[in-house]
C-alpha cells in the first residue's frame, strides 16, 4: 500500500488529472449498480390493452408487443384473500425481514446439509421480483447477482411497493402475467373480487405455472392449493388445517369448493383490425404516473360491427366465382365523426388468405371516387356552372415524355354533349378530365390535401390529369373522411375512435385524422349541389339503370369507383346521418372477373345502409340554397323546344336565367366533329337506334325469393316516333312500350335486340342466381 501511495505521489500533475478522470468515469459507470431502485424505475409501460364498445360491451384484449397478457392493478384493488394467500405460499414473514430472510437461509442450509440435496428454498418475494426483472442463470454468481439486485430494490422501495410490483408480474400460466390478468381471464372478474377459493388457486400457480396449469393438471393444482391453504392457517389468515375429508374447517370447505376456470377464448371478440390500428395510436399511462387501467372505451357499436363483419364475409362468398377474395368497410356517424364499424378483411385470423391486411388503411387506387371533389372545386372557382354542357367526346392530351393520353369510359362509348349532372352521376371519364384541365392538377391536389388525403404526396406532374380518375393511391379511411365532409356540407371534422375517459397519453379523442386541416371554403350551396347530383337516381340511369343496387328506399348520395384492370372496386355514400365506405378487391393485386364498383362494393354498401336505417329513415337532403330550377331538354341542356323528346329539371344560378331565356338553338362546337362523324359512320344519328340499358356484357344477380320482383329496364335512345320491336333470344316480346319496357329477371344468357325498319341494335347480358337473400330488397346489379 505504501508503495502504491509513493507511486501516486511521484506522478506528474497531468498524470494525476488523467487518473482522477478515469476514476470518476469508473465510478459513474458503476454507479447504476449501486444506486437504489425505485418504483418508478421498474414501472410497467408495455401493458395489455382492454377495449370496449361505446356501450361498455367488451371488444377484446390485445397483448403487449412481446405477446404477454399483462394487466397492472394497484395493491389496494387486489382482494385481501389473494394477498394473504400469496404471502403465505411464497414468503410468510415478508413484512418482517429485509431483502433476505436470514432465518430461512439458515434453515434451508441445514436441511440441505442433512439431506445432501436442496429440500426447501429461501427466496424472498424481493428476491423473486429481482429474478423477474433480471433473469440470471441458477449458478453461484447468478445467485449473488440476484441478492445484490434485491438489496437495491429494498433500499429504494417500501414493502407495499415491492409487493405491488411482484403481484403484477407473477407468472400465471401461458402468457398471462399478474393477478389482474389472471382473474379476468380465468374467472372474468377483477382481482378485487377474488374469493378465498379462487385466490388460493391463483396463488398456487406461480410456483410452477406449467406444472400447475389449471386446464391440463387440475389435480396437481388442487394439491398445491391444499398447501397454500394450510400455510394460510399457519399464518393465522384462516382457521383450521385440512386434516380429513370430513373436516369442517374454513380451509377444508374452501378446498372442496367448486371453482370453474373459464375456457381460454381468443382475446378479440370483434373489430380486430380496428383494435390493432387503435393500439398504435394510443398508449396506456403507467400507474405511477397517474394512469387508469380502466377499459379503453371506443366509439365502435359492437352489434353493428358484428353485422358488418358478417356481411363482408357473405358478399365475398357470393363473389368467389369472380375471383374476389377480400373486402373492407367503414361506418361513420356524420354528426360526430365517430367510427361505428371498422372491418379490415373478411377474416383477420386467416393468415393463409392475408387476413391480417387492413383494407381500411391500405393504399389502393380509388377509381372514380375522387370525381365529386374536382367538380366541386370547379364550381367553387366558377370554371363551370350547374347548367354547363361538357363534351364527352374523344380527347387526346400531350403528356411530356409519354404517349398521348386518351381517356375513355368503361363502356368505351361517348355520349357527346352532357350536362354536369349527367357527367358526374354517370361517372364519365372524359368530362371529368376536361374539368380537371380547367381547374389544374396542382390546385386539385391541394384541395385533396385539405380533405385529408395525406398519402397523395407526390408532385402534381406525377399524377397528371389522371388524378381525377384514380391515378394516385388513397385509403378507405381517407375516402370516408372526405365523404363525411360532403355530408357535412364542407364542414370538415376528424374521424373519432375513442372517448375522452380512456387511459390514453393524449387527453383527447384518439385515432382522429392527424394535423389541423385548413378550413375548406364555405361553399354550402355547391356542396348541396354535389350531394343533389350524387343522390339523383334518374341522372345516373344511363350507366347504372333506375333500379340498381345504388337506389335505396330513402334519400342517399353515393359514388362508385373501379381501378384499372378491375383490381379495386369502391362504393362510398352517405345519408344525412351516416357515411358508409366499402372496398372489394384482392390484397394480392389480382384482377377480378366481371366485377366493378356497382357489382363489387355496392351490394355491401347497400346492405349496411339498409341495416342502419331499418327502424328509422333519414331526413332528406336540403335543396341547393339560392339556386333556381328550370326545365331543360335532357339532351341539349337548353330551354325545351317542341322537338325535345325528354324534359328534365336542372338547377341554375339566378344570374344565368336571362341566358336560359334567350338560348333556344343548340349548336355543337368543332370539338364534337370527330364524335359526330363516328355517330354517322355507325348509323347512330339522331334517328338511329341505340340500347342504353342494359349494357353489353352486363351481369345481374337474381336473389332467392325475389323472382318476379326484380325488374330490368330495356331502354332505347333515338327513333322516338317509329315503331320498335324488342327481341330477346330470338323471341319477339309482346309490348306496347316502344322505347322503354321492364322485364322480370330470369337466369340465363340473353341477347337483346331492338329493331325499327332497317335499323337495329343488339347487346348481350347475363342473369345469375345469387347465393343469399338481401336484407330488405332485391339487388339489381349492373357491371359498372
Amino acid at each position: 500500500m505504501k508503495l502504491i501511495l509513493r507511486s501516486l505521489l511521484k506522478l506528474k500533475r497531468t498524470s494525476k488529472v488523467i487518473l482522477a478522470v478515469l476514476l470518476i468515469c469508473l465510478a459513474v459507470r458503476l454507479l447504476p449498480y449501486f444506486a437504489p431502485i425505485r418504483a418508478a424505475d421498474i414501472a410497467q409501460n408495455q401493458l395489455a390493452m382492454q377495449f370496449s364498445d361505446r356501450n361498455g360491451l367488451p371488444l377484446g384484449t390485445l397483448l403487449t408487443r412481446d405477446q404477454e397478457h399483462t394487466s397492472v392493478v394497484p395493491l389496494n384493488q387486489v382482494s385481501p384473500q389473494f394477498i394473504h394467500a400469496i404471502l403465505a405460499a411464497e414468503d410468510g414473514s415478508f413484512y418482517h425481514h429485509g431483502a433476505l430472510d436470514m432465518k430461512a437461509v439458515i434453515r434451508a442450509s441445514k436441511e440441505a446439509i442433512h439431506a445432501k440435496r436442496i429440500v426447501s428454498g429461501a427466496s424472498t418475494i424481493t428476491m423473486q421480483l429481482a429474478r423477474m426483472l433480471d433473469p440470471v442463470p441458477r449458478s453461484f454468481s447468478g445467485k449473488l447477482s440476484e441478492i445484490w439486485l434485491s438489496w437495491r430494490l429494498a433500499a429504494g422501495m417500501n414493502k407495499d411497493e415491492i409487493l405491488s410490483a411482484y403481484i403484477n408480474r407473477l407468472p400465471m400460466g401461458g402468457n398471462i402475467y399478474g393477478v389482474e390478468a389472471a382473474a379476468q381471464i380465468y374467472f372474468s372478474i377483477p382481482a378485487s373480487e377474488l374469493n378465498l377459493a379462487q385466490a388460493s388457486l391463483l396463488a398456487a400457480i406461480p410456483n410452477n405455472p406449467t406444472y400447475f396449469n389449471p386446464y391440463e393438471h387440475w389435480e396437481r393444482l388442487k394439491q398445491r392449493q391444499k398447501y397454500v391453504l394450510n400455510r394460510m392457517v399457519e399464518e393465522k389468515y384462516i382457521s383450521g388445517a385440512i386434516a380429513a375429508p370430513t373436516s369442517s374447517t374454513n380451509a377444508t370447505r374452501t378446498h372442496s369448493e367448486k371453482v370453474v376456470f373459464q375456457s381460454r377464448q381468443r382475446g378479440i371478440i370483434a373489430a380486430p383490425h380496428f383494435l390493432f390500428w387503435l393500439a398504435n395510436q394510443i398508449s396506456p399511462t403507467p400507474l405511477d404516473k397517474g394512469g387508469d387501467q380502466s377499459v379503453i372505451r371506443t366509439t365502435i357499436n359492437r352489434s353493428l360491427q358484428q353485422f358488418v363483419e358478417a356481411q363482408v364475409q357473405q358478399v365475398i362468398s357470393s363473389l368467389a366465382a369472380n375471383n374476389v377474395h377480400d373486402a373492407a368497410a367503414l361506418v361513420i356517424d356524420n354528426h360526430t365523426g365517430e367510427v361505428l364499424a371498422y372491418v379490415g378483411s373478411p377474416d383477420y385470423f386467416n393468415e393463409a388468405k392475408l387476413g391480417r391486411n387492413d383494407g381500411v388503411q391500405a393504399l389502393r387506387q380509388p377509381g372514380s371516387t375522387l370525381k365529386p371533389f374536382v367538380y366541386e372545386l370547379a364550381l367553387e372557382k366558377g370554371l363551370i356552372r350547374p347548367n354547363t354542357i361538357l363534351a364527352d367526346v374523344p380527347a387526346r392530351y400531350a403528356i411530356p415524355g409519354a404517349k398521348l393520353y386518351s381517356p375513355t369510359d368503361y363502356t368505351e362509348r361517348f355520349l357527346g354533349p352532357v350536362r354536369v349532372r349527367i357527367a358526374l352521376a354517370n361517372s364519365l371519364n372524359v368530362p371529368a378530365v376536361r374539368v380537371l384541365e380547367k381547374v389544374g392538377v396542382e390546385p386539385f391536389l391541394e384541395r385533396l390535401h385539405q380533405l385529408g388525403f395525406e398519402h397523395l404526396n407526390q408532385t402534381p406532374e406525377h399524377y397528371g390529369l389522371g388524378l381525377t380518375l384514380g391515378s394516385g393511391e388513397v385509403s378507405l379511411w381517407e375516402l370516408a373522411h372526405a365523404y363525411v365532409t360532403i355530408a357535412r356540407l364542407g364542414d370538415a371534422t376528424p374521424l373519432v375512435s375513442t372517448f375522452f375517459n380512456s387511459p390514453i397519453s393524449n387527453p383527447s379523442y384518439a385515432g382522429s385524422v392527424p394535423k389541423v386541416r385548413p378550413k375548406i371554403p364555405n361553399s354550402t350551396t355547391i356542396w348541396q349541389l354535389i350531394t343533389n347530383i350524387l343522390s339523383d337516381n334518374h341522372a345516373r340511369a344511363t350507366a347504372f339503370g333506375v333500379n340498381s343496387v345504388l337506389n335505396l328506399p330513402f334519400p342517399s348520395a353515393v359514388k362508385t369507383g373501379t381501378s384499372s384492370n378491375f383490381r379495386d372496386t369502391w362504393t362510398v355514400g352517405f345519408t344525412t346521418d351516416y357515411t358508409v365506405a366499402t372496398w372489394v378487391g384482392n390484397f394480392n393485386g389480382e384482377p377480378m372477373r366481371q366485377v366493378s364498383g356497382v357489382t363489387g362494393a355496392a351490394p355491401l354498401w347497400n346492405r349496411i345502409m339498409l341495416h342502419l336505417h331499418e327502424h328509422q329513415e333519414p331526413a332528406g337532403f336540403p335543396s341547393p340554397e339560392g339556386l333556381v330550377q328550370l326545365p331543360v331538354c335532357a339532351i341539349s341542356g337548353l330551354r325545351p323546344t317542341p322537338d325535345c323528346t325528354s324534359v328534365v329539371q336542372e338547377y341554375f344560378y339566378p344570374e344565368d336565367k336571362n341566358n336560359y331565356e334567350g338560348e333556344n338553338q343548340f349548336n355543337l362546337p368543332p370539338e364534337y366533329d370527330e364524335w359526330l362523324a363516328k355517330q354517322q359512320q355507325s348509323n347512330f344519328t339522331s334517328t338511329s337506334l341505340r340500347i342504353l340499358s342494359p349494357h353489353h356484357d352486363d351481369l345481374f344477380l337474381l336473389y332467392p325469393g325475389e323472382e318476379g320482383k326484380q325488374k330490368l329496364e330495356f331502354k332505347l335512345a333515338g327513333n322516338k316516333s317509329a315503331p320498335v320491336e324488342w327481341w330477346l333470344n330470338g323471341e319477339k316480346l309482346d309490348t306496347n312500350s316502344a322505347n322503354s319496357l321492364f322485364w322480370n329477371l330470369r337466369p340465363g344468357k340473353w341477347t337483346l335486340e331492338a329493331r325499327s325498319g332497317e335499323m337495329s341494335d343488339k347487346v348481350s347480358f347475363q342473369v345469375e342466381l345469387a347465393n343469399i337473400k338481401p336484407t330488405r330488397r332485391g339487388f339489381s346489379i349492373s357491371n359498372f
